[in-house]
């Protein structure tokens, strides 16, 4: 008995007398346009807008740029090859990782902000 009731309730409302089946179901199809605009709109075109600008920063990176890399390290890029970065990040510490692992290239201090007045 119980599964008659669950095929019951999928079908949904059977079309009264004066309703057309068709109109209902183009109001079926057009509720579901809806929500895939709605879908898109939330949650799509912000993803692809952010994975452009990713893209293109990436494309931008030059030597001397300070990064910061998705592990959170910071260094400054020293050479940069076709698919990978060459990343210093102490004095005689250097380490190469694919592009993609740059997360952030942070702006350039001047020496005025680094040396604050006392």
């Amino acid at each position: 008995m119980a599964p008659e009731l669950f095929h019951f309730l999928a079908m949904g409302p059977a079309p009264q007398s004066g309703e057309d089946a068709t109109r209902s179901l183009v109001m079926s199809v057009g509720y579901m346009v809806v929500i895939f605009v709605i879908f898109y709109l939330i949650l799509i075109r912000p993803q692809q807008k952010q994975q452009k600008e990713l893209r293109t920063m990436l494309a931008a990176l030059k030597t001397g740029d300070r990064v910061v890399t998705t592990g959170g390290i910071f260094g400054v890029v020293s050479q940069i090859k076709e698919k990978s970065v060459v990343i210093k990040i102490a004095e005689n510490t250097k380490v190469e990782m694919l592009r993609s692992g740059v997360q952030q290239v942070l702006p350039n201090e001047s020496k005025e902000t680094k040396e604050k007045p006392k």
